[in-house]
C-alpha cells in the first residue's frame, strides 16, 4: 500500500480526491490537513509515502510546507496538485523539493499514476508546468564536465525512471545508483531529481 496524505484548504477538494483515490486499492489515504502547518504536524505522526499538496493555503502555504516536509522527512515525497500556474509558484514548489507538479484539472487516472510515480521516486510534471519551468529555469554553473556514466544516469532520470529502474537499465545495484545520483546532484549544485531533469532538458542533454 502507498500511504497518501492530502493537503488542501477546501474540504470539497479533499473529499473529491478521496473518492478518486479510492478507485485504486493499492492507495490508502491516511490523513488530511487544511493548511501547511497542520500537514507538517500530521506528517510527523503518520509518515505517509506521498503528500498531495495544494500551494495556496492560509497559515502556511504549500511551498513552505513542502520545504519543511522535505527537510524534516526526506523519505516523504511531495506532489504539488494545484490550480496555480504562475511561474513563481511552479518554480517555488520544485525548488522546495516537490517531485511532481500537476494541475487540478488533471484526470483522475493521471493523478493516481503520478502518486505511484512519486512513491517510486519518479518525476511527473504537467505539460503546462514543464513549459513554465523550462522558461524560468536557470542552469547551474557546472564545476566540471559530466562523465559518460553521469550523462546516462541524467538521461534516465529525465525519462522518469526511479533508482531501481536505472539499476536494471545499467546493470548496477540500487544502492550504487542512489550514490551516483546523490553525487550527480551535488556536482550540478541541485537539490532534487526534478531539477536534474529540467537541467538535462534545458541543456539538451536529454529529450522528452
Amino acid at each position: 500500500m502507498t500511504r497518501v496524505f492530502l493537503v488542501d484548504d477546501h474540504a470539497v477538494v479533499r473529499q473529491g480526491l478521496r473518492l478518486y483515490l479510492g478507485i485504486d486499492p493499492s492507495l490508502e489515504v491516511v490523513g488530511e490537513a487544511q493548511n501547511g502547518q497542520e500537514a507538517l504536524e500530521q506528517v510527523a505522526l503518520l509518515q505517509p509515502s506521498v503528500v498531495v499538496m495544494d500551494l495556496m493555503m492560509p497559515v502556511m502555504d504549500g511551498i513552505a510546507a513542502t520545504k519543511a516536509i522535505r527537510s524534516q522527512f526526506p523519505n516523504v515525497e511531495v506532489l504539488a496538485l494545484t490550480s496555480a500556474l504562475e511561474e513563481h509558484k511552479v518554480n517555488g514548489a520544485i525548488q522546495a523539493g516537490a517531485i511532481g507538479y500537476l494541475l487540478k484539472d488533471a484526470r483522475a487516472d493521471d493523478i493516481i499514476e503520478a502518486i505511484h510515480a512519486a512513491a517510486r521516486g519518479e518525476v511527473r510534471l504537467s505539460p503546462q508546468a514543464r513549459a513554465k519551468l523550462l522558461l524560468e529555469y536557470r542552469a547551474p554553473d557546472m564545476r566540471e564536465h559530466l562523465t559518460a556514466r553521469e550523462t546516462l544516469i541524467l538521461q534516465l532520470i529525465t525519462r522518469g525512471l526511479s533508482n531501481a529502474q536505472i539499476a536494471l537499465e545499467t546493470g548496477n545495484t540500487e544502492s550504487t545508483i542512489k550514490t551516483h545520483v546523490s553525487r550527480l546532484l551535488d556536482k550540478l549544485n541541485l537539490t532534487s531529481r526534478t531539477q536534474a531533469a529540467l537541467f538535462a532538458l534545458r541543456e539538451g542533454i536529454a529529450e522528452l
